[in-house]
C-alpha cells in the first residue's frame, strides 16, 4: 500500500523565504574580513533593498529595513545619509524544494533463537508495506552584506536559512527576531563577551 501526501502551498505573493513560517529554525552562519578594524566603523546606511517580483513584497522589504536599522542602532551605530562608514544590503534567495521519505515495514516468518541453538529455516517474507511521504516547502535564505565604503569591499556577511512552509502569525516580530539572530555576530568580537 502506497500513501502519498503532498502539502503544496503556492502563495501568489511569497514573503521573503526566511520569514515564511510560524516558528522555523533559523540556521545562522557568518564570515568576516579578519584584517578589518571594526572599531573604526561608526555609521551605516541601508541600501538597495528592493522588492523582487515573486521574492519579497514591499511590506517585508520595509520590515527588513526597519529591523536592520533597529539592530545596528542598538549596537551603537548611527545611521548616516552622507558618507557612511558601512553600506548594508540584504538579499533573499528562495528555492522550491521537495523532501521525499519512505518507510518500509517488513513482516514474515523466520527462525527462532533458543539458548541451545537456532531453530527454523531462513526467513520467509510474508510481505512488506512501504509508505512514501512528500513534503513541498520553500528553502529560504536571507543574506546580509556589510561593505566598507572606504575600501568598497565586503567586510562582514551573515546568512540566515530556514525551511519555510507557512506564513508567520506576526511577520514583523518574526523578521525582527531573525535579523537580530543573523546580526548577533556583528561586529566580530562583540558577541559572547
Amino acid at each position: 500500500m502506497n500513501i502519498k501526501r503532498k502539502n503544496l502551498r503556492i502563495i501568489p505573493m511569497l514573503l521573503l523565504g526566511l520569514f515564511y513560517s510560524c516558528a522555523p529554525t533559523v540556521k545562522v552562519t557568518n564570515d568576516y574580513d579578519h584584517s578589518a578594524n571594526f572599531s573604526e566603523y561608526k555609521t551605516f546606511a541601508v541600501y538597495d533593498l528592493k522588492a523582487q517580483e515573486g521574492q519579497v513584497n514591499q511590506l517585508n522589504v520595509d520590515r527588513i529595513t526597519k529591523a536592520i536599522r533597529a539592530e545596528l542602532i542598538s549596537k551603537g551605530f548611527t545611521e548616516a545619509t552622507n558618507n557612511p562608514d558601512l553600506k548594508v544590503n540584504a538579499v533573499s534567495i528562495l528555492k522550491n524544494k521537495t523532501s521525499v521519505s519512505s518507510n518500509t515495514d517488513f513482516y514474515g516468518y523466520g527462525g527462532m533463537y533458543r539458548p541451545y541453538g537456532y531453530w527454523g529455516g531462513g526467513a520467509m517474507m510474508g510481505g512488506a508495506n512501504t509508505t512514501y511521504n512528500t513534503y513541498d516547502y520553500v528553502d529560504g535564505s536571507l543574506i546580509i552584506d556589510i561593505v566598507s565604503t572606504k575600501t568598497q569591499k565586503l567586510v562582514w556577511q551573515g546568512i540566515g536559512n530556514a525551511e519555510i512552509d507557512s506564513k508567520p502569525d506576526n511577520p514583523e516580530e518574526f523578521i525582527a527576531n531573525s535579523i537580530k539572530k543573523i546580526l548577533a555576530g556583528f561586529p566580530p568580537g562583540l558577541a559572547k563577551k
